[in-house]
């Protein structure tokens, strides 16, 4: 075996590994569709069947890569590629036989994560009106609120800067597909399950 082929496979073991342990300490960074209750539940339970990828009618639903280690071939969603659009009848929920995916009634059950303005990105933020993320949430005016800002210096204009409420908001990610914002990259993101309990424990 050639060295490059041995660098090439210590690299690879290197990121599998890492993503073992991050699975284990439920410290996974993937969006995970609806009816997920925590990561460490998530991971415990979910044997990457594959019924939720087949029953969502979007496609929405992915099997995570090599990188996520030990998760790899878990369900997860690319929020830019194509977001979760919460269906009525939350047919992956229904699809899960082990439980990995529970307790969803309605919309307002769903704690997939939630979103995050990236202030020095955002055209609103910017002093230009936008609106996208606002007005393709699901949960228009209530996960996503528009606040009314005077704009320095400027007695005539104001600013609409989004608002989130992460007690409401699903992190369902229609509001990252949706950003025109692509470069640097995208004005908004979610914060997912793994990411808020890690950062749980820290504090």
């Amino acid at each position: 075996m050639g060295s490059r082929n041995v660098i090439a496979g210590l690299t690879a073991a290197a990121v599998a590994a890492q993503g073992v342990i991050a699975i284990a300490q439920g410290k996974s960074t993937l969006l995970r569709p609806p009816g997920i209750q925590g990561e460490k539940d998530f991971a415990s339970r979910c044997v990457k069947c594959g019924k939720c990828l087949e029953a969502c009618p979007y496609k929405a639903i992915e099997a995570a890569g090599l990188s996520a280690g030990s998760g790899a071939g878990s369900p997860c969603i690319d929020a830019r590629a194509c977001a979760c659009r919460l269906c009525e009848d939350f047919p992956c929920v229904a699809a899960c036989p082990t439980g990995a995916l529970r307790d969803v009634k309605d919309r307002y059950d769903v704690h997939m994560g939630y979103a995050m303005i990236e202030q020095n990105i955002c055209l609103a933020y910017a002093g230009m009106r936008c609106e996208v993320c606002y007005r393709n949430c699901p949960l228009i005016d209530e996960a996503i609120t528009i606040d009314f800002q005077a704009k320095q210096g400027d007695a005539i204009h104001s600013l609409f800067i989004p608002v989130i409420n992460p007690d409401v908001c699903t992190g369902c990610g229609l509001c990252v597909e949706r950003c025109v914002v692509d470069k640097p990259r995208v004005a908004i993101k979610i914060i997912t399950r793994g990411e808020q309990e890690r950062k749980a424990k820290k504090n």
